[in-house]
């Protein structure tokens, strides 16, 4: 696929992005623990608690990242910040208002593969990234879209009801572009964004299907 940018650009980007926003870094971890202790240790506010984070990280990644960040190398990126940032109201329509969204983790392969990607996103992402030469800041840190993508599958795999296929549809398109893009130049550590992207909605479907019928 061909790029309106280059490598250089690219990853410049996330050095502008990472120096001016730290250490934001930590908040955004820490929130995130926050989802996996409540998820784990199920509170009668843990489906408000992870809707609101989750609807936190796509309006942060779609107004701060892509619009006003990536757009400076990137025009689509005026699109993508739209789209991320409807998924972000997506969270608080299907998570609060509905109550479309709830979660809590059970050991099958559900959770078990969501817990994978939670760790992965968070933990092995970053890893690989200093392995492969993506050194921080030139580095994409959690809090932006690739790895915050597949930390929100995880997540969505610890759905105990039928997730709204209107919730599963950006993420796993940006699963598709995001990889595609970030792999031409590259960050190998997005094939984890496209496996998480193909096996999430693919779980998930499953997972519909299957409490549809009971």
């Amino acid at each position: 696929m061909n790029t309106p940018f280059s490598k250089d650009q690219f990853i410049d980007v996330f050095k502008n992005y990472n120096e001016t926003k730290f250490p934001l870094h930590v908040l955004f971890y820490f929130f995130a623990i926050v989802a996996v202790y409540v998820l784990l240790k199920q509170r009668s506010t843990t489906n408000r608690i992870i809707n609101l984070i989750l609807s936190f990280f796509w309006l942060w990644m779609g107004i701060i990242y892509h619009i006003l960040f990536f757009t400076s190398i990137n025009k689509a990126a005026y699109i993508f910040g739209a789209l991320f940032i409807v998924q972000g109201i997506l969270f608080l329509i299907y998570g609060l208002k509905k109550n479309k969204l709830s979660f809590h983790f059970h050991p099958d392969r559900y959770g078990l593969t969501g817990i994978g990607l939670i760790i992965f996103s968070m933990v092995i992402y970053p890893i690989l990234s200093f392995f492969n030469g993506h050194v921080y800041p030139s580095s994409p840190t959690f809090g932006l879209p690739c790895p915050t993508t597949i930390f929100t599958f995880g997540i969505l795999l610890q759905s105990t009801k039928r997730c709204p296929p209107v919730v599963l549809i950006i993420p796993f398109l940006w699963s598709i572009i995001g990889f595609t893009a970030a792999f031409n130049f590259g960050v190998s550590e997005d094939v984890g964004l496209l496996v998480a992207g193909v096996l999430s909605f693919t779980l998930l479907l499953i997972r519909n299907k299957k409490i549809a019928n009971e």
